[in-house]
């Protein structure tokens, strides 16, 4: 429900003549940042670390690697990549993503990774292959679908060493409505197995993103424990989870759980609120809690914004840039 500008998620179901607000109490912007403020506020141990961290300024450098993607603050950075990332830095983010590095020019991959170097950004995952969203490539186990995606790994590598990668996604395409699901399985680890040979060498990691069936239908790969099954049965260091928390909400939700019993699979997160799959403080998903135990676990790696702004122009980025703020308070 909105009313006066202002989101309120916990009243969708009471009747409005129930409320008794006034509207106009205050603009959105005031409602996320004062209340989300004063949310995390409460939450936070009158300690001297707390206290410290309390006292961040905006620019100040993240708890957590949140990695943002280009397009993401256009309107306050322009159309150019390197200026992007230049703005992303500034404003205290610590790391990038980008799905269509391994599509750019190589000049601009070196460009991009000559500002991410300078300005202590660390590069996220980057897509390794080609998706096929219809097509069961990995689970039928036919050859020449193999052999393209192998050759699609084997590019991937000199991306990864081009703009100082550590990790690629990689998703399994779509079910073989004509095989078993263990067949399927057996016919996506060969693969990923023949993959991370591949990649062992130059200690690089992909990961599987297991994706919503509602957003992507028909996919093989959905959900963490299926995740967590092949990564144990391929038995490498470079497979590991993509855990994207927008696509496993809608999935199976039980965030913390479930990442807690595959967490020594997981290697890379992904974020978005749902519904919507925008900022957090849009949906029904705590991230402050989700972000604080990801923290207090030890994870040190990126988190990618792999979702949209819930509003456009200036104000629509710096509203992204205030939700982070908000749920990294801890």
């Amino acid at each position: 429900m909105r009313m006066a500008g202002i989101r309120l998620p916990y009243l969708v179901n009471r009747p409005y003549s129930k409320l008794h607000l006034k509207p106009n109490i205050m603009n959105r912007r005031s409602f996320v940042r004062t209340g989300a403020a004063a949310a995390a506020a409460a939450t936070l141990p009158l300690s001297g670390a707390s206290m410290a961290r309390s006292t961040r300024k905006p620019g100040d450098p993240f708890n957590l690697n949140y990695a943002s993607h280009l397009g993401m603050f256009k309107e306050h950075a322009g159309s150019d990549p390197v200026d992007q990332l230049s703005f992303m830095a500034d404003e205290g983010f610590r790391a990038f993503e980008d799905n269509n590095m391994r599509n750019r020019p190589v000049d601009q991959q070196e460009a991009m990774a000559a500002v991410m170097a300078k300005r202590g950004l660390q590069m996220g995952v980057f897509v390794a292959h080609e998706i096929y969203w219809k097509e069961p490539n990995l689970a039928s186990g036919k050859e020449e679908w193999r052999d393209e995606f192998l050759a699609y790994i084997r590019a991937a590598v000199d991306v990864a060493k081009r703009v100082n990668a550590k990790w690629m996604t990689v998703v399994p395409g779509h079910v073989d409505l004509r095989q078993d699901m263990g067949y399927q399985t057996a016919n996506v680890v060969e693969s990923l197995k023949r993959a991370s040979e591949i990649l062992e060498p130059h200690e690089l990691v992909m990961v599987l993103e297991p994706l919503n069936p509602r957003d992507h239908p028909g996919l093989f790969l959905t959900k963490i424990p299926q995740a967590y099954e092949i990564c144990k049965a391929v038995d490498s260091p470079s497979c590991k989870i993509l855990d994207d928390l927008y696509h496993q909400q809608i999935t199976e939700g039980n965030l913390i759980p479930n990442m807690d019993a595959a967490w020594d699979e997981i290697a890379y997160f992904q974020i978005g609120d749902n519904p919507g799959r925008k900022e957090p403080t849009t949906g029904e998903i705590n991230y402050l809690n989700v972000f604080k135990h990801i923290h207090d676990k030890g994870y040190t790696g990126v988190l990618g914004m792999e979702h949209g702004n819930s509003e456009g122009g200036k104000e629509g980025e710096r509203a992204v840039i205030d939700a982070y703020r908000a749920v990294d308070s801890f």
